[in-house]
């Protein structure tokens, strides 16, 4: 059972919080699991009477609510949501609480670790993450509490050392993830068993004579290098067997428990069997405890690349008091608040600028390359880096709702969407353990028989199959490589939803594109102004800046812009009057005048086939000059109109009753990396690549050839979309990818096999409904995306493919004599567990502007 909701370190367990605008509440909704429950949700909450402010989170089945206590109560909010038609499973009675428990490094670990929380009453979820080591839990505060729950997982074995969800303490931080493992207890007692294990091994093999008798145990000499060896399982060993009896109290055949068994079964054996085999059981405890350390530095390794994450936002901001500055933990800074923000600083919060300008370094959101000049009202986000300005920014989320948190919380929540080779992989695991013991008792019993072995050389295969029996290397494969992949995605501005996202990303066979807004800038600008009939430019765009000033139209818009850029002096407007579908009409300095399609103008009597350009104005074509005695004829319905909306531009003209005085086209315009994004996405191997929009087919065709797209289709409605896309995933054995830039494209994006979302940084609904969110508007992005998948799905497969065959082909070869047991420790164990996590961490080397792994990786 998994419940509860992942925060980020600076949130605080699910209660009701203070704040200065009213009263905070989390509560629990997991069957809110899409856009149109959050609506629903949504709708609800619209009707309390006294709700300030609420988010609603169907990626994690959460709803955030600030009311007013004066209005409005819990249970007012509770019954609005289960009106809805939504059970709240848990509001404040349920806490949720993240603890770091840094040596959980693999699947068996985990294992302990659930098995005792399982005995605490009072909890009523909880999750595992190994590959981060943390532990989250819910619980019923009424019934348990925090400090019950670190004994209970330190009952386990694994030592709780930070009880906020911050990952590692301060002093971990400041020594360094590596430095700290091998300065730790363990590491001395490994270091001690070493130095006895080689001084027993000088002995017996190189110092002869020197390895005197020192007693007899049941009839068996003991000698000196056999004490050195016992001193090194006492010391080496004993973390070794102190876990394996909280395997053993959990009933996990895990390695702890093999190891241990192997460890006191080699010393028994020497009994037993009147052969010594200390120094087989020295060498296991000694090269064990050594690999359990290389494990954890390389787990420590790739945990960093999350940890540099959250470590992007300061934990101190310089506020605005009155006159005076403050410097305070970023968790005592309030949404309204001012902060000040000093060239070389980061931002330490979201906010809007309401002073100062400068240059902002958004790589660590949005993997944007080129610092973003910042003003007065521009938005910014915690994590940032301010190059060169000084900045006043008032805060508009706090610590732990900022979009860099949000991140780092979707990041973390992703590792619980496991991929369908992590689902294989487990199932296997389950089998794979209990196979290899059963193998380890047959050489044991049947070597002596089959292959001519003595006892104890069966006895010593034995022992090495239960090295080889726990799969760590195998089951940690997919985790690590998918933990590298989401946190090397977000460090380039790529938000990948789960493990799940990113392994059917690297095998789309198809993408789909939104027109407006994806392959497009989605602003609308003026591309062309024909002035005519002895009009200038000026005089055309006056006259339609005058006429669009009072229209809300995005054409309209364009147009005043363009005007307004020109410093052209206004006209005195009359009159108004919009001509649905058609344009608008006013009075210009008290001249009716008018601006619209030319069917309204068609309408007005004008014959649209003869029309006199402008001199130093327009184009003339050579056909116009051939029909026309006057060289500055143009035919607009046939050969001016078309050719603008050719190339994909909208056409608008203007003029009085009397007279056409200008044309004017208007286009959003092309990305410019749009084209190549499309090139490089090809080059990948994505084998179609299409335009969806509901624009016109004429535009439509325009855009696509100038993007590169294989296929359009144009003049879509919403359910036609789908239809395309459904098209799309059933057509293509590997799926399709629609990506979009918000919600108006969210049915499309959840019905294709992976939905990217555009521009998404700091857009609640963005990132709550894509499952890949490009945090900056940046479709170069996607290509980048495409190729991490790939490697990731590469790498998965090399992880996978590489441990089970090295385990396999030790096992095999064990009951031939054909690996000693410090191999089986050092290559079967810790080196394919490093190895696998080495391989992983390569997908950081991964960059959004080029790969750095080789073609053939």
């Amino acid at each position: 059972m998994i419940c509860g909701e992942l925060r980020s370190h600076n949130e605080p367990p699910d209660s009701d919080h203070e704040t200065s605008t009213g009263t905070t509440i989390r509560l629990s909704v997991p069957d809110m699991d899409c856009a149109s429950c959050a609506g629903k949700v949504a709708s609800g909450l619209d009707r309390v009477d006294g709700v300030l402010d609420y988010e609603t989170r169907p990626t994690t089945g959460r709803v955030v609510v600030t009311y007013d206590r004066a209005r409005a109560t819990e249970s007012d909010i509770v019954d609005a949501i289960e009106g809805a038609g939504y059970e709240v499973v848990d509001s404040d009675g349920d806490e949720t609480i993240t603890l770091s428990v840094p040596e959980m490094d693999c699947a068996s670990c985990a294992g302990k670790v659930e098995t005792s929380l399982d005995r605490v009453d009072g909890v009523t979820g909880y999750e595992t993450r190994p590959t981060t080591g943390r532990v989250i839990v819910s619980y019923d505060a009424g019934r348990t509490s925090e400090a019950t729950l670190v004994d209970a997982i330190e009952s386990a074995g694994y030592e709780v050392v930070d009880s906020d969800g911050g990952g590692t303490d301060d002093s971990d931080r400041e020594q360094g993830a590596t430095a700290g493992v091998w300065r730790s207890t363990r590491a001395k007692k490994t270091a001690v068993g070493a130095v006895f294990l080689a001084a027993g091994l000088a002995l017996e093999f190189l110092v002869g004579g020197a390895n005197p008798e020192l007693a007899t145990v049941l009839g068996e000499p003991l000698l000196l290098a056999d004490v050195l060896f016992l001193v090194a399982v006492a010391v080496a060993g004993q973390s070794i067997v102190r876990n394996g009896y909280y395997s053993a109290k959990s009933l996990n055949l895990d390695i702890d428990f093999l190891m241990s068994v192997a460890i006191l079964g080699a010393l028994a054996a020497s009994l037993a069997f009147g052969e010594a085999l200390y120094f087989e059981a020295a060498t296991l405890a000694t090269l064990f405890s050594f690999a359990e350390l290389l494990e954890r530095v390389s787990m420590d390794r790739a945990r960093d690349s999350l940890q540099e994450l959250m470590d992007l936002s300061p934990d101190e901001a310089t506020v605005k008091r009155g006159e005076d500055t403050e410097t305070v933990p970023v968790e005592a800074v309030a949404v309204g608040d001012v902060v000040v923000v000093r060239p070389g600083e980061k931002i330490p919060m979201d906010g809007d600028v309401v002073d100062g300008n400068s240059a902002v370094n958004q790589a660590p959101i949005t993997g944007e390359s080129v610092p973003i000049d910042k003003t007065t009202g521009d938005e910014v986000y915690a994590g940032t880096i301010n190059e060169g300005g000084y900045l006043e920014v008032e805060v508009t989320s706090a610590a732990s709702d900022n979009t860099l948190s949000r991140i780092v919380e979707m990041i973390e929540d992703a590792q619980s969407n496991k991929t369908d080779r992590e689902q294989f992989v487990e199932r296997f695991a389950a089998y794979y353990t209990p196979a290899v013991v059963a193998f380890a008792v047959l050489v044991t019993v049947g070597g002596p028989f089959l292959l001519g072995t003595t006892w104890s050389e069966a006895f010593v295969n034995g022992l090495t199959l239960l090295v080889l029996a726990c799969p760590c290397a195998f089951v940690i494969s997919t985790p690590v490589s998918v933990v590298s992949g989401l946190t090397s995605a977000a460090k380039n501005g790529v938000l990948i939803k789960g493990g799940s996202h990113l392994e059917a990303m690297g095998a789309v066979d198809a993408v789909a594109f939104d027109k407006t807004g994806t392959l497009t800038k989605g602003e609308l600008t003026v591309t062309d102004v024909v002035a005519l009939n002895g009009n200038t430019e000026a005089d055309v765009l006056r006259c339609a800046r005058g006429l669009e000033t009072r229209s809300e139209h995005p054409i309209s818009e364009a147009i005043v812009q363009r005007a307004e850029g020109a410093d052209l002096d206004e006209r005195e407007v009359d009159d108004f009057e919009s001509i649905t579908g058609k344009g608008v009409r006013a009075e210009l300095d008290g001249t009716p005048h008018y601006a619209g399609k030319p069917g309204l103008f068609a309408e007005l009597g004008f014959d649209l086939s003869h029309v006199h350009a402008t001199t130093d104005g327009g184009v003339v074509t050579r056909t116009s000059q051939q029909l026309c005695e006057r060289n500055d004829c143009l035919d607009l319905l046939a050969d001016t109109v078309p050719t603008l909306q050719s190339e994909g531009k909208t056409v608008v003209l203007v003029g009085t009753e009397d007279e056409l005085e200008g044309v004017i086209a208007v286009a959003d315009e092309v990305r410019p990396e749009a084209a190549a994004a499309i090139e490089r996405l090809k080059a990948l191997g994505v084998e179609r690549t299409v335009m969806l929009t509901g624009d016109n087919d004429r535009t439509a065709a325009a855009i696509a050839e100038r993007v590169g797209v294989d296929d359009y289709r144009a003049e879509l409605l919403p359910d036609e979309k789908v239809a395309a896309v459904e098209a799309l995933v059933e057509e293509l054995e590997g799926g399709a990818a629609m990506v979009g830039d918000g919600i108006n494209d969210a049915p499309a994006m959840a019905t294709a096999t992976v939905g990217v979302a555009m521009g998404a940084a700091g857009t609640d609904t963005a990132l709550e409904t894509a499952d890949v969110a490009l945090m900056g508007d940046d479709l170069s992005k996607l290509p980048y995306l495409y190729e991490l998948a790939g490697k990731a799905n590469g790498v998965i497969r090399q992880n996978i493919g590489a441990s089970l065959l090295v385990k396999a082909g030790l096992a095999l070869a064990v009951p031939f004599q054909l690996v000693p047991i410090w191999l089986a420790v050092l290559a079967g164990d810790a080196g394919m567990t490093v190895g696998v996590t080495g391989n992983a961490m390569r997908l950081s080397r991964v960059r959004a502007d080029g790969v750095s792994l080789d073609a053939s990786d």
